[in-house]
């Protein structure tokens, strides 16, 4: 199944891997001998359903994500194979959606207020003054 990622992008099927392992947690004597955990992974380097801009964008934004150009998503938090699948194919779509969505607007540095500032050294001193309140007299 497709994973629609936006209206510009959809993911081919054929593209996605799939491996499945015993999961933990739990799910009694069953959870021993059912594959119920799933790992997605996508080569988002060579795939044919990203456009060059897509495609750098991708690779910049998710560099830490990848390994060798391919991202994996895993999924183990349901009892049910079917579900984790789905919940896999969501997070994908999520993070490719996240990856490419326009950058914000550049912050603009700014000074901080007079006030601001005094209010900040309001609170550094009262708090300072309930640490120094903690602690044990000194005898001379």
């Amino acid at each position: 199944m497709d994973i629609q990622v936006s209206r510009k992008l959809t993911i081919p099927a054929a593209e996605l891997g799939w491996r499945f392992s015993r999961s933990s947690g739990p799910g009694g004597q069953h959870v021993n001998t059912s594959d119920s955990r799933v790992e997605l992974f996508w080569d988002v380097a060579s795939s044919k359903a990203l456009t060059d801009e897509q495609r750098e964008r991708l690779l910049e934004k998710l560099q830490h994500r990848l390994v060798a150009g391919v991202i994996t998503v895993v999924s183990s938090e349901q009892r049910s194979q079917l579900r984790n699948r789905e919940t896999a194919r969501e997070r994908l779509g999520e993070v490719v959606a996240a990856a490419l969505a326009p950058d914000g607007p550049k912050r603009r540095a700014t000074k901080p207020t007079r006030g601001s500032r005094e209010r900040r050294l309001q609170a550094k001193g009262k708090r300072s003054e309930v640490k120094r309140n903690r602690q044990r007299p000194a005898f001379d």
